[in-house]
């Protein structure tokens, strides 16, 4: 069996395991992330850069680079409620480098950062590389066994992260305990093309008993349709075709596309949680991102969040990993900064599931504009407020850490 020894071993090539990785790396920790798959290249992940992501790339030195990648801005969001637009929130006015959402796709944002990594002699990633079990010794977790092509690797490390998502290898093998919060939701993800004459910002649609979010990526939409939790099989038993034509209704734009859906199979089932982890942490361990706390796609705040937390934790655990003096206090330090955050926006995610989407979903939308939607439509200024609170988020990070 190969053995391979790092200061720090990352579990997870998402934004925020990439996002890490980098970092440290660029601090000087040896540092090697895992990815399992051997590409980026998934659909109906969030594609979302968020004004906060891009502050923390202005910072490291590499915006100007950054945006050269293909991307759409979106400085407005909107919501088709019935049959009137109500805006919701304007970037426009944040005081950062970029007053906007970039909209790109996933894979193009850690090929950029991982492009970035590899400049970094410290800096290792490896492809088809999957977590399956955590190294134990001596009451500490010292790394981790993986699964390769060319059969099983051994890597053993100062410290493990945890950053494989929602269903996260990492913390089950851990034995982390998990505090999980009701959600009345799933999602269903789908793809329709997209016209030259369609419109850039389409992107929440409410009408009758229907949400539709839609993301522009370029020559197609990827479209979020929420249901009850649960009723999936009941959708599917209702056929294929009934399902096209309540897309249609709820966006007459797409009438003439929905035709694309040809099967189930190109319809894919997320299964909406929110949950977090009591303790992010274990000697040699630290979870973050949605292996710490799974989040909602509600505002597309999840990868934000993730990043969010690398940021923190390069902040504090590169020179202690550099050093070699790390100690459980600095992994302590960590949680106790990025959970004030983290209950505020899954607080924030299950306030708008229950008392929004979810009643759309069994009440249906009212005849008329709702008061407050009235109200906010009148009044630009509080536009500003959910732009802040998803653009830049709560307690932003910014990098400390000198290469």
């Amino acid at each position: 069996m190969t053995t391979l020894e790092r200061q720090c071993c990352i579990v997870g090539g998402g934004p925020a395991g990439v996002m890490l990785g980098v970092l440290l790396a660029r601090a000087g920790v040896e540092v090697v992330v895992l990815e399992k798959h051997a590409d980026f290249l998934r659909d109906f992940r969030g594609d979302t850069v968020h004004p906060s992501t891009m502050e923390v790339i202005y910072e490291l030195g590499w915006l100007e680079e950054f945006l050269q990648r293909p991307h759409t801005k979106l400085r407005q969001v909107t919501i088709q409620f019935g049959n009137e637009r109500v805006p919701i929130a304007d970037f426009s006015h944040l005081r950062v480098q970029c007053p906007f959402i970039a909209m790109m796709p996933q894979w193009d944002f850690l090929d950029f950062m991982t492009t970035r990594g590899r400049a970094f002699p410290t800096f290792k990633l490896r492809m088809e590389s999957e977590a399956v079990d955590l190294i134990q010794e001596q009451q500490r977790i010292a790394g981790v066994m993986v699964k390769t092509p060319e059969g099983m690797l051994e890597v053993r490390a100062t410290l493990t992260i945890g950053a494989d998502g929602r269903s996260s290898v990492v913390r089950e093998r851990a034995g982390l305990q998990i505090d999980t919060l009701s959600v009345p939701i799933d999602v269903l993800w789908l793809r329709l093309s997209r016209r030259e004459q369609d419109p850039l910002d389409l992107l929440s649609t409410v009408r009758d008993r229907d949400v539709l979010v839609t993301i522009n990526r370029g020559d197609y939409w990827q479209c979020a349709f929420p249901i009850p939790k649960g009723r999936f099989d009941e959708l599917q038993q209702a056929g294929l075709d009934a399902f096209r034509q309540r897309i249609a209704r709820i966006v007459p734009l797409f009438a003439d596309r929905v035709h694309e859906l040809r099967d189930w199979q190109e319809i894919k089932l997320l299964t909406v949680k929110i949950d977090r982890l009591r303790t992010w942490y274990a000697p040699g361990l630290l979870c973050i991102g949605d292996a710490a706390h799974a989040m909602s796609p509600m505002g597309g705040v999840g990868i934000n969040l993730a990043i969010q937390d690398a940021v923190a934790t390069a902040n504090r655990l590169a020179e202690p990993l550099r050093r070699g003096t790390l100690t459980l206090d600095d992994l302590r330090a960590v949680q106790k900064r990025r959970l004030w955050p983290t209950r505020v926006v899954q607080a924030a995610q299950a306030f708008g599931q229950d008392r929004v989407i979810n009643e759309v979903l069994t009440r249906g939308v009212p005849a008329s504009l709702p008061l407050p939607l009235r109200l906010w439509r009148r009044l630009p200024f509080l536009w500003r407020l959910p732009a802040r609170a998803v653009g830049i988020g709560v307690r932003p990070e910014h990098v400390q850490i000198k290469p």
